[in-house]
Parts: structure tokens; sequence; C-alpha cells
């Protein structure tokens, strides 16, 4: 049987502005560019790093 996939729904609650250059880059890496905005991801190491470079800015739930 095949493993079902992790999934994350991430949703960006802070704005980009006034902040660097890479978050701002990060959070477009992650499908993100408007506040409110949600995108179900999978969880994966590079997905997760990238969370964790944005952080103060998306509020992340683990939907299984």
């Amino acid at each position: 049987m095949a493993e079902a996939k992790k999934t994350l729904r991430v949703t960006q609650l802070g704005s980009p502005i006034g902040r660097r250059c890479d978050q701002r880059q990060t959070l477009i890496g992650l499908g993100l560019n408007k506040r409110h905005r949600t995108r179900e991801l999978e969880d994966t190491p590079a997905v997760r790093g990238m969370i964790e470079k944005v952080k103060h800015l998306v509020h992340v739930e683990d939907i299984g």
C-alpha cells in the first residue's frame, strides 16, 4: 500500500513589507504573496525549512 503523504496548511498572516528580501522571496516560494492566503503543501524538510525562515509571518496547521 502507498503511504499517505503528510500535508501542511500554511496561512500568511504577516506582511512582507519592511522585511528582508530573502523573507519576501521565501513567501513567494511557498506560494504566498498576500495576507490571509492559504496553501496546502507537502510536509518535506525543504518546506519545513522555508516555514522556519518566515515563522513570524505564517500560521501552520498539520492536516494529515
